[in-house]
């Protein structure tokens, strides 16, 4: 298998703990792929300035400044696009990606979701989650299409809820498998690995 490093852009709105797990795994050699460029809707984003330590190209693009939710997404693909970026990878980003971004990138973009999809698409998952009194939840490393979290789904991790277990600490032990599979996903396809065949991912052991 011919392993090649594999450019990515990710994007951010928020603290960046897993933009900083795949920066880690790419790091110490576990993830043959190479950040571009880091990119927040957000100027305030913590992800920003903790990608800027690390020596990442870090920009900030205001949705305000663009007259329409296209023009903005063409905006951040030709950023992309300018910086070589291959895969598209959404760590926390909060903006919904339109078909003017999502056709530049076929079948390139992924994302992660704290439940286990489709069960609790949306924000706060992790407290949907607890609320419903499931037994199990976890996360889900899916490719991106126009909806709220409903394109193909890559791969799952499954964390128990616990009795004593609050939002706060299933979200936290959510997060633990969270930077493990993110990284391990932008692995295999980086590897080329990953097939989609309609709704369904195979993977190549």
């Amino acid at each position: 298998m011919v392993v090649r490093t594999l450019p990515i852009g990710i994007l951010v709105s928020g603290r960046g703990s897993n933009m900083e797990a795949i920066a880690d795994a790419i790091a110490c050699g576990r993830v043959p792929a190479r950040i571009q460029v880091v990119v927040s809707d957000r100027r305030e984003a913590r992800a920003l300035e903790l990608a800027r330590r690390r020596g990442l190209k870090a920009l900030y693009l205001a949705p305000g400044d663009y007259p329409s939710r296209q023009a903005y997404d063409r905006a951040l693909a030709e950023t992309l696009k300018k910086e070589g970026v291959e895969l598209v990878v959404l760590a926390g980003f909060m903006r919904l990606l339109g078909r003017d971004f999502l056709d530049q990138f076929p079948n390139a973009v992924i994302n992660i979701h704290p439940s286990l999809l489709p069960a609790f698409p949306g924000l706060n998952a992790q407290r949907q989650a607890w609320e419903y009194g499931v037994k199990f939840s976890g996360c889900t490393v899916h490719f991106v299409d126009a909806g709220m979290d409903t394109g193909p789904i890559i791969a799952q991790a499954v964390v128990p809820v616990k009795d004593e277990d609050t939002p706060e600490t299933l979200a936290a032990r959510i997060l633990v498998e969270e930077h493990r599979l993110y990284p391990e996903v932008i692995k295999w396809l980086a590897e080329g690995r990953v097939t989609l065949h309609g709704r369904r991912v195979s993977l190549k052991i």
